[in-house]
């Protein structure tokens, strides 16, 4: 196979990297400066879903939170490492390939979100909060949406790929 021009690369859809990453900080900017900290100050907004500003110095739902700040340069390295990854793996792929290169495009925005939040404040800012009963996801932001869902499109890709060289 070879490799597609610049161009014709999906490359073209960092656009939507660019667009995850606006939006996932104008949030969190919002959510910082609209909001008290702390459960005491969430805001009721569904009888199933919460605002809520708290600060997350681990992963994905607070994995690794209270490990004393190496986490912090680990997460670093690692959404640096994934970026890196998905980059290249976006430059091989055809523009065309819309599920593929959205789905690393979502992951590239989401991770560069927290990547700025873990190295300019120190934390990550979550602010949404999903709950049923009295129980409650842990709190996440739009940057956890945006890489959860490429992921989800990552598995869907290799449906529609095994499907079509089937």
């Amino acid at each position: 196979m070879t490799m597609p021009s610049l161009k014709q690369s999906g490359i073209r859809w960092l656009w939507l990297a660019i667009l995850v990453f606006i939006i996932d900080i104008g949030s969190k900017l919002v959510v910082m400066n609209a909001m008290d900290y702390g459960w005491p100050n969430r805001i009721e907004v569904l009888p199933f879903f919460n605002l809520l500003y708290v600060h997350n110095y681990g992963a994905a739902f607070s994995f690794l939170s209270d490990a004393g700040g190496w986490q912090r340069w680990l997460f670093t390295a690692i959404a640096l490492g994934v970026c890196g990854l998905l980059l290249f793996w976006m430059r091989r792929t055809p523009a065309s390939n819309k599920i593929a290169n959205s789905a690393y495009a979502l992951i590239i925005g989401g991770a560069l979100g927290n990547l700025f939040d873990r190295m300019y404040h120190g934390f990550v800012v979550d602010f949404l909060d999903f709950y049923w009963g009295n129980y409650h996801w842990p709190a996440f932001n739009i940057a956890d949406s945006a890489i959860c869902l490429g992921a989800a499109l990552i598995i869907i890709d290799g449906f529609v790929n095994d499907k079509k060289s089937s």
